[in-house]
């Protein structure tokens, strides 16, 4: 059976992240961009004033869950102490991964 453009849509997520530890200055965003890049993802991740990162991904739910699975530890140089994940129907419809 073919798939048509809108059942691809229907399947496209996105979930967005605010990880918690020593995750600004330790390239945890670029690291996320990478991975993201690496799996097809759309999104951002940016830097909180409160020291937490945010990230935003929209794509394959099991890419998502791999990016997901990379933010619970992020680079080398990164800890990160606590991670909230929020899964949402996709909204996010930029094309790439930034970092902001």
């Amino acid at each position: 059976m073919k798939t048509t453009s809108a059942d691809n849509a229907a399947a496209m997520e996105q979930v967005i992240l605010w990880v918690s530890g020593r995750v600004q200055g330790v390239y945890y965003r670029a690291g996320t961009q990478k991975t993201a890049y690496e799996l097809g993802l759309n999104g951002y991740a940016k830097n909180l004033p409160d020291g937490r990162v945010e990230v935003l991904a929209a794509g394959p739910r099991p890419a998502l869950e791999k990016l997901v699975e990379f933010c619970g530890h992020g680079p080398r140089e990164a800890s990160v102490s606590a991670r909230e994940v929020v899964w949402q129907p996709l909204s996010y419809r930029e094309k790439g991964f930034q970092v902001l």
